[in-house]
């Protein structure tokens, strides 16, 4: 029995010594990243930076971080795979139909009689949502109005954004969710299909700016009307989602609205009396000073 006992003590021994070599590799790997090729990951939540960076390794047969490291540091072309690792890119047209539908019964007819209105996509991913967005705007007559400034770090996923193009087997889902989230035209009315791929119509594009923007690192580039970040945040830790939620509010107009995902509260303190909570499902406050 003491044998036994001995032999689990060693087993968690060891198991902590192996995870704590684990986090000293990763943070290692991290900090190099950011002080040769200016990119900062450093305040991404461990657990799921981990998981990428496994992900990674194994594609590339790779059998420690710390030869991972080696390797991103001399190797450009496969930092940029890493990078589109660590992007998260989850996402689809009028995700959670009751938010969108909220935005357009709740928030959107507020701004009928300004005249201008802009609105910042933080996170934008491949730009789903970017286009949900605008698709409501112009059936509530504002979207002529209206600047969409949608940002990601990751510059190709950005591209592919811009192109408004995606895979016609996501279009039965897609159309359900416009018409849970209040749509009543044919949703096949804003694109057209070439073989698997279909194409939004250009005009949807007009008035939206795609950006690269880095949460992690950039600061505030205008003042807006309505800033959305949905899913964002979880993948931070504290220190970075309070970074983050200091740079919303300084982007916000006062009576601006900011909408986090379905998981995401607003963590810094500072910021708790500043904004009045719109909507506790939806996570949808307003700036009030």
């Amino acid at each position: 029995m003491v044998k036994i006992e001995r032999h689990f003590e060693n087993f968690h021994l060891l198991n902590d010594e192996s995870n704590e070599l684990e986090k000293i590799e990763v943070m290692l790997l991290l900090e190099g990243i950011y002080r040769y090729y200016g990119f900062d990951f450093r305040d991404y939540a461990y657990s799921s930076i981990k998981r990428r960076i496994q992900h990674r390794m194994g594609i590339e047969k790779i059998p420690t971080i710390s030869a991972l490291q080696e390797k991103v540091l001399r190797d450009r072309h496969l930092l940029g795979k890493l990078l589109s690792d660590f992007s998260i890119n989850v996402t689809e047209m009028f995700r959670d139909p009751s938010f969108f539908k909220f935005i357009r019964t709740d928030i959107l007819p507020k701004f009928i009689n300004a005249p201008l209105i802009r609105i910042w996509h933080a996170g934008c991913s491949s730009g789903e949502e970017v286009y949900s967005m605008a698709i409501l705007l112009y059936e509530t007559g504002l979207y002529n109005k209206t600047k969409i400034y949608a940002t990601d770090m990751n510059e190709n996923i950005l591209e592919k954004a811009q192109k408004g193009q995606f895979h016609i087997n996501r279009m039965q889902v897609y159309t359900r969710n416009y018409h849970q989230a209040g749509g009543t035209k044919e949703f096949s009315e804003y694109y057209v299909a070439n073989n698997d791929i279909v194409t939004f119509h250009p005009f949807l594009k007009e008035n939206i700016v795609f950006a690269h923007h880095n949460l992690a690192t950039d600061h505030s580039f205008n003042e807006f009307h309505i800033i959305v970040c949905r899913n964002v945040l979880i993948y931070f830790n504290q220190t970075l989602q309070n970074r983050v939620q200091r740079l919303f509010y300084d982007s916000l107009c006062i009576d601006g609205y900011l909408a986090l995902g379905n998981k995401e509260v607003i963590t810094d303190s500072t910021l708790w009396d500043k904004y009045l909570e719109v909507n506790p499902v939806e996570k949808i406050y307003k700036k009030i000073k």
